[in-house]
């Protein structure tokens, strides 16, 4: 995977993929284009599944470089190959159903500290007005426990979902990218923890606040559900989990 050799004059490429999702993604991209046009240098759209083409003859501030996999990807290989094409120092994984009401990208990037690999917004569901509480390493007893009373929230997250991850493209390139093993759950834990054990920080602008419409499949598919248990036992078995379980926390 490439790594920038210099920054162009907007740092963040933004990496979106659609299954079937367009409808989603156009109010996204009208929200980028209108809050944040100074920081992205392209959005990389993916078509992962055919369907109506809903952008052609739309223009943005941005150039948006699109990429119509003959057969479907899950969700590591289809931002892996999205970052193939990144030359700018930040690299955006970002969902379709991710919504903004100002300019979380300038704000974001400005308060990184040297080392932090990760970036990340708090993140509204609907419905609440608290933000989404930090999340601890996923093992059993903490998915048993995370809903009970005397459960702590750890002060600073180990791992983000994948739905908003600006992630540096040095930290991103240094660890290979996401495990393309995963196919579609645990990956965005998997690669938290390798950007940690590569030395990398995680940070969370606190200030800043992006929306998620939350189009959760898993709670009405089974074999979406499928993946996500086999995902999570995945993640288990795997080095990186017991290696970020021993690190000191941040």
């Amino acid at each position: 995977m490439p790594t920038p050799s210099s920054s162009p004059a907007k740092p963040i490429t933004v990496s979106i993929v659609s299954h079937g999702q367009l409808a989603l993604i156009l109010p996204l991209l009208e929200q980028l284009d209108r809050f944040s046009t100074a920081m992205v240098e392209k959005v990389v759209l993916t078509i992962n599944i055919p369907e109506p083409d809903l952008i052609a003859g739309r223009q943005w501030q941005f150039p948006v470089e699109r990429i119509d996999n003959p057969a479907p990807k899950g969700f590591g290989a289809n931002h892996n190959q999205a970052f193939a094409r990144c030359s700018s120092d930040w690299f955006l994984v970002l969902n379709p159903d991710m919504r903004f009401d100002n300019d979380v990208l300038s704000p974001l990037v400005a308060q990184a500290a040297p080392d932090a690999g990760l970036l990340t917004p708090r993140i509204l569901e609907p419905g609440k007005t608290a933000p989404e509480q930090h999340r601890a390493i996923i093992t059993p007893l903490e998915i048993l426990t995370r809903k009970r009373a005397g459960y702590r929230i750890p002060d600073v997250p180990a791992w983000v979902p994948g739905l908003f991850m600006l992630l540096r493209s040095k930290a991103y390139a240094q660890v290979k990218g996401f495990d393309e093993r995963f196919f579609m759950y645990g990956e965005d834990f998997d690669i938290c923890a390798r950007v940690r054990l590569a030395g990398w920080k995680l940070q969370v602008g606190e200030n800043l606040r992006a929306r998620h419409e939350a189009q959760r499949a898993s709670h009405a598919s089974r074999r979406h559900l499928s993946w996500h248990v086999s995902s999570l036992l995945r993640v288990w078995l795997s080095s990186a989990f017991w290696r970020y379980r021993a690190l000191p926390p941040a």
